[in-house]
């Protein structure tokens, strides 16, 4: 299996997308989960020691790559790596989400923590004001940096589902509180934004924007239907961007 994947690393990563974009085949779809397969491997490994063991992360992960691998659009212009990358720690932590009720608190960070509580519970009173992290470490008997890490560990695992109640009084659940963004709002600030600069632009360059992101067609198609190389037509694209990127700065 190691000497597979090395074979399939060493293959380009265009000729891999190339040749899945000509056929989606499950044999073509797996040559590219076998070159990236590091990405669950290492991805997974930073989300261990929060009850839940390694081999359900990697497994979730795994999942996460072929999803990303069948969605992925070379075209974009961006590494499969940055675009799966934020695909798998997503489904990661979803995982975390729905499997919070089930996450068992270790006893080693359960039975610490309980100590740091009654240190700062007994520092409130004394001092009549929330205690330092060294104060807290001093009369737990520990250094300031274990404190911080057991508290820290603490945040990681007391996971609140968004189903759960707000108030034990009320019948709101958590999700129900929590403000969403009008896209309608960011939409309308879009076409305005648009719209102003469009005049900016020539006829050509106005029919470029138009075919390649009203009629979504790709560099090439637009290439074969003026008659020019698609090397043209990349660089008149950059062009095009850079001046939406500086009348945004502006």
């Amino acid at each position: 299996m190691g000497n597979n994947n090395e074979v399939f690393r060493r293959e380009p990563e265009e000729k891999l997308f190339t040749d899945y974009a000509k056929d989606r085949s499950t044999e073509n779809r797996n040559k590219i989960v076998s070159a990236y397969m590091h990405l669950p491997e290492i991805l997974s490994r930073k989300f261990v020691n929060r009850g839940v063991e390694y081999d359900d992360l990697f497994q979730v992960a795994s999942l996460a790559l072929i999803k990303a691998a069948e969605r992925y659009d070379p075209e974009r212009g961006v590494k499969f790596a940055s675009f799966a990358t934020p695909t798998i720690v997503g489904e990661i932590k979803r995982y975390f989400r729905d499997k919070a009720p089930t996450i068992k608190i270790p006893r080693r960070i359960y039975e610490t923590y309980q100590v740091i509580s009654e240190a700062r519970e007994k520092l409130n009173q004394s001092l009549q004001r929330p205690p330092r992290i060294d104060e807290i470490a001093g009369a737990a008997g520990m250094t300031g940096e274990s404190v911080l890490e057991i508290m820290e560990s603490w945040n990681a695992y007391n996971i609140r589902s968004f189903d759960q109640m707000a108030y034990e009084e009320d019948d709101v659940e958590l999700h129900e509180m929590i403000g969403i963004e009008d896209p309608g709002y960011e939409k309308i600030e879009n076409s305005d934004f648009l719209e102003r600069n469009r005049v900016k632009l020539s006829d050509g360059e106005k029919e470029f924007i138009r075919m390649r992101f009203a009629s979504e067609m790709t560099q090439k198609q637009i290439a074969e239907k003026i008659g020019v190389s698609q090397m043209y037509i990349s660089r008149l694209e950059k062009k095009i961007l850079a001046k939406y990127k500086k009348s945004f700065q502006m």
